[in-house]
C-alpha cells in the first residue's frame, strides 16, 4: 500500500521555480568567478556535452555562446570518445559539461578526456559533490535542491538560468536581464493556469503532438516534446520551424496537435510564416510564449515578456504544467513514468 498522490512531487517542484530563480540570481557572484577564469583563458571554441533534458539546456547555451559571445560552439557526441576513442586536440577549447546529476558515466569520461587533451573544462550540475564536478577544472552549482520527480522541471530551468548567468558574465554583463525572473516566473505560472487547464482538456485524448520553435525557443520546443513523451507517453516530435517546412509539414493535418513556442523577438518573428502554413493545413495549434497572441492558434498560453535571450527560462514553465496535467488526465503518474529512472547510465 502507498499513500503517494500521483504527480505531487512534480507539481511541488514546478511551483518552487520562482524562488529558485531568485536565489540563483543572488548567487551570481560565484558564477562570475568561474566566468573570470574562462575570460582569462580566451577560448576560441566552445563544446557542450550533455544528455536528455540537459542536452536541450546545452543547445540553449550554444545559442547564447554564438550570439552573445560571438564564439563558434558545438554539441559533443559523447560516443566519439566513449565508443570510438577519438582524441582530438582541444587546446584553446572550452568544454562545458551539463548534467543535473553529474553522474552520467559517458559525460564523466568525455570531461576527463577533454581535460587531458588541453580543454578548459566546466561542469554545470545540480549535485555539487558529483563525480563530474570532481573531473572538471571549474564548476557551476545550479542549486535547485533535491528533485524527487523523475521528469526534470526545476533542475532544467535552473540550469538554463545558470548557463545564462555564466555566458553573460563571460561577456562582462551583470545579469540584468535575469534580475526579475523570479517574480516573472510566478506571474507566468499564475497567469497561465486557466489556459493550461483548457489545454489539458483539449488534448487529453490526442495521440500525436508536434512541437516547434525558432532561435532561442527551439530548445524549449525540444524540451516540451520530451516532457510530453515521458510523462504522457505521447508520440511527440520537435522541429525547428525552419526544418518543419522542409518536409515534415507534409504530415501535418487536421488530426495533428501542434505546440508552438513563440516569444517576442527575432525567433518569434521568424515563426509567424511557419504557423500560417501549419494553421492553413488544419492543425490544432496551441501557442505558448510572450508572442502567443501574435500567431494563429486555437489556444494561447501567456508567458511574461522578457529579453529574448532569457525567454526560454520562463516559456517552459506552463509546458511543464501541461505535461503534468495531461499525465494525470490520462491516468498516469508524472512523478514516476514507466520504465524511467532519475539517473540514466549511458556510455
Amino acid at each position: 500500500m502507498t499513500d503517494h498522490q500521483p504527480g505531487r512531487h512534480m507539481a511541488a517542484e514546478i511551483d518552487q521555480q520562482p524562488g529558485i530563480f531568485s536565489d540563483l540570481y543572488d548567487r551570481r557572484s560565484a558564477i562570475a568567478g568561474v566566468a573570470d577564469v574562462i575570460r582569462e583563458r580566451q577560448p576560441r571554441f566552445v563544446l557542450l556535452a550533455a544528455r536528455g533534458s540537459s542536452d536541450h539546456a546545452a543547445l540553449y547555451a550554444k545559442y547564447l555562446t554564438e550570439v552573445l559571445l560571438q564564439l563558434p560552439a558545438g554539441l559533443v557526441s559523447p560516443s566519439t570518445t566513449t565508443l570510438y576513442g577519438a582524441q582530438p586536440d582541444l587546446r584553446d577549447v572550452l568544454l562545458v559539461s551539463v548534467s543535473q546529476s553529474g553522474g552520467s558515466p559517458d559525460l564523466l569520461e568525455v570531461t576527463q578526456s577533454a581535460r587531458a587533451r588541453g580543454a578548459l573544462t566546466v561542469a554545470v550540475t545540480n549535485t555539487s559533490d558529483s563525480p563530474l564536478n570532481g573531473a572538471a577544472e571549474l564548476s557551476v552549482d545550479v542549486g535547485a535542491g533535491l528533485e524527487k520527480a523523475v521528469a526534470a522541471t526545476k533542475t532544467y530551468s535552473a540550469t538554463l538560468l545558470a548557463l545564462y548567468l555564466l555566458v553573460d558574465a563571460i561577456r562582462g554583463g551583470d545579469g540584468a536581464a535575469a534580475a526579475s525572473l523570479g517574480a516573472l516566473a510566478q506571474s507566468t505560472l499564475d497567469a497561465s493556469e486557466e489556459a493550461v487547464a483548457d489545454a489539458v482538456q483539449r488534448y487529453r485524448f490526442v495521440d500525436r503532438v508536434l512541437t516547434t520553435g525558432r532561435g532561442y525557443s527551439l530548445p524549449s520546443a525540444l524540451e516540451s516534446a520530451l516532457k510530453l513523451a515521458e510523462t504522457s507517453y505521447l508520440a511527440a516530435r520537435a522541429y525547428s520551424g525552419a526544418d518543419l517546412l522542409h518536409g515534415p509539414v507534409a504530415a501535418v493535418d487536421g488530426e495533428t496537435a501542434v505546440l508552438a513556442v513563440t516569444s517576442k523577438g527575432k525567433g518569434g518573428d521568424a515563426l509567424h510564416d511557419v504557423l500560417d502554413v501549419v494553421h492553413g493545413r488544419g492543425a490544432d495549434v496551441v501557442a505558448v510564449g510572450s508572442a502567443s497572441s501574435d500567431v494563429p492558434a486555437a489556444l494561447r498560453i501567456p508567458v511574461a515578456e522578457t529579453a529574448e535571450e532569457v525567454a526560454p527560462i520562463l516559456e517552459i514553465l506552463p509546458v511543464q504544467r501541461l505535461a503534468h496535467g495531461l499525465s494525470l488526465a490520462r491516468g498516469g503518474d508524472p512523478d514516476a513514468p514507466r520504465g524511467l529512472k532519475k539517473v540514466t547510465q549511458t556510455r
